[in-house]
């Protein structure tokens, strides 16, 4: 079969974006990404009927089967979501989210309090943005629904703690994939004499996506600034209105479970810490194997650097499955009781799985178009110097919108950057590897086919698309300050000038969303 190559055509643009305008448009997710599949296999298969076929069958055998051995990391991460659903079933059967809700109506003071919590747990749980997403969400739910804070909401303040977390954090599984891509790209361009842990931390101040991202997310916990359709979405939920009905329920819905009337907030704390606790554990434990394979000495960052994400998710979600059973069985919970918990748990997360398996697969035909190359060559004209930051910064976002990945983003971008600055000014080396990063942060926000995105709306039980579309005024109200605040640093060759720059549009943005969301059809009220 011959693959044509479309890296230096703008058509390599067709299947992604097409995908992504009717999936806003028509709200249904599984179908856009399917006719985005398919538009991409016929334009790699110069529009062959037999040889798309032919392809598609491959690449959907490659979901489960690939290169003659089984595709680990998509089974493990399959796995650990069944296994997650199961745990919030058996978590919700046995009464222990309803107490931790009676418990929180009388220690939780108000709306705010309870976003508070969840954007904390968001940024104590940091270790993976999947685990975050799906784990915070399953903690939250029960809090945020009793004090009517709606779906999309929930799922912003996944989605913003998320990525945004991990991509500033060195112990995580982001981190590590970084510092070991900078650490990379420096030794080939001789850098040897910098500790690769001091630059990514050297970086952290220069992720001005990042860093005003949890800022507005926090002021937005605060001030309750809901603006677009994130207003109506909150506006509705006090009524009740958690999510529209008339849409369907959202992916992983189990709201019909019957409850227990036992049920301990111990319940849903256990298991979730042993949940917690087992997967970090099981990510050094094979990271550390890893480096034990190839000679070298145990170090925490190189064991998150080398770790199995996929596998470590999902036997830390078995250990927690297996301490949830425990603790029901002891409960005293019906067997029937727990069949059904088990059964629906699992089924609840199939929604999730489609998407996440149709994504998987138009990201695969997005690698093959070579979208990536295509956009990063858009970089490499003549650009003037100052720009190249906020360049950089804007390419890599368009980079993530469109095939859906932050880490495939780094990928193609940052050995590009860093050839940029090595061609112009290795002073700024750093900052513009750091435009590339929060860049792709913020093309993965708000782009439907990402699978950070898909795993947020699945934690909150949110309708997709609606938390799509809530979250992208944010992220494009940070990714304005933030570009601003590149070329401020590409000008002046100053971090703390962009920084600047950037906390003054900042405070000017708070101001304008306070008086916007506390209109007289707004609920700006706590």
């Amino acid at each position: 079969m011959t693959i044509i190559s479309y890296a230096d055509s703008a058509l390599s643009l067709l299947p992604p974006v097409a995908a992504i305008v009717l999936a806003m448009l028509t709200r249904r997710v599984l179908l856009s990404l399917g006719v985005g599949i398919v538009l991409g296999a016929l334009l790699l298969t110069d529009f062959s009927a037999m040889q798309t076929v032919q392809y598609l069958s491959e690449k959907v055998s490659a979901l489960v089967w690939d290169d003659g051995a089984l595709n680990s990391w998509n089974l493990y991460i399959l796995g650990f979501l069944v296994l997650l659903g199961m745990i919030t079933a058996l978590i919700t059967v046995s009464g222990s989210s309803r107490a931790f809700a009676d418990w929180a109506r009388n220690h939780i003071r108000n709306k705010r309090d309870a976003k508070l919590l969840t954007m904390f747990l968001g940024c104590v749980v940091f270790i993976d943005d999947y685990f975050n997403s799906l784990v915070v969400g399953s903690v939250a739910r029960p809090l945020t629904d009793r004090y009517y804070i709606s779906r999309s909401k929930l799922a912003y303040l996944l989605d913003s703690t998320a990525a945004p977390i991990c991509v500033i954090s060195p112990v995580s599984s982001w981190g590590a994939y970084i510092i070991a891509l900078i650490g990379g790209i420096l030794t080939a361009h001789g850098f040897t004499d910098t500790g690769h842990l001091s630059v990514f931390v050297q970086m952290i101040p220069m992720n001005f996506y990042a860093i005003f991202a949890l800022l507005l997310l926090l002021c937005v916990a605060l001030m309750g600034l809901d603006i677009g359709p994130m207003r109506q979405h909150e506006l509705k939920a006090q009524k009740g209105e958690l999510f529209d009905d008339s849409k369907g329920l959202p992916p992983g819905a189990n709201s019909d479970l019957p409850e227990a009337d036992s049920g301990k907030i111990m319940g849903l704390f256990l298991p979730i810490t042993v949940l917690v606790f087992a997967t970090f554990y099981f990510m050094v434990s094979s990271g550390g194997d890893a480096l034990a394979a190839k000679g070298a000495e145990f170090s925490l960052i190189g064991a998150f650097e080398n770790t199995d994400v996929g596998s470590s998710l999902f036997f830390g979600a078995a250990i927690g499955l297996v301490v949830t059973l425990a603790l029901v069985i002891y409960q005293g919970v019906e067997k029937s009781l727990i069949a059904k918990g088990l059964f629906e748990g699992a089924k609840s997360m199939l929604p999730a799985i489609y998407i996440l398996l149709f994504a998987w697969t138009i990201a695969g035909v997005i690698g093959q178009l070579e979208t990536g190359k295509y956009m990063a060559s858009l970089a490499t004209g003549n650009i003037p110097f100052a720009m190249l930051p906020a360049v950089l910064f804007i390419l890599a976002g368009l980079t993530a919108f469109s095939t859906g990945t932050s880490w495939g983003t780094f990928g193609i971008m940052l050995p590009i950057a860093a050839d940029m600055a090595m061609g112009s000014h290795t002073g700024m080396m750093l900052p513009m590897l750091a435009s590339v990063l929060a860049g792709a942060v913020f093309g993965d926000h708000c782009s439907p086919i990402s699978d950070t995105t898909i795993l947020s709306s699945t934690g909150a039980n949110c309708h997709h698309i609606d938390h799509v579309m809530t979250q992208l005024p944010y992220a494009l109200i940070v990714a304005g300050i933030s570009m601003v605040g590149y070329l401020v640093l590409g000008f002046t060759e100053s971090v703390m000038a962009g920084l600047i720059a950037c906390s003054v549009l900042f405070a000017l943005s708070i101001i304008v969303l306070r008086i916007k969301s506390c209109s007289p059809d707004a609920a700006c009220k706590q």
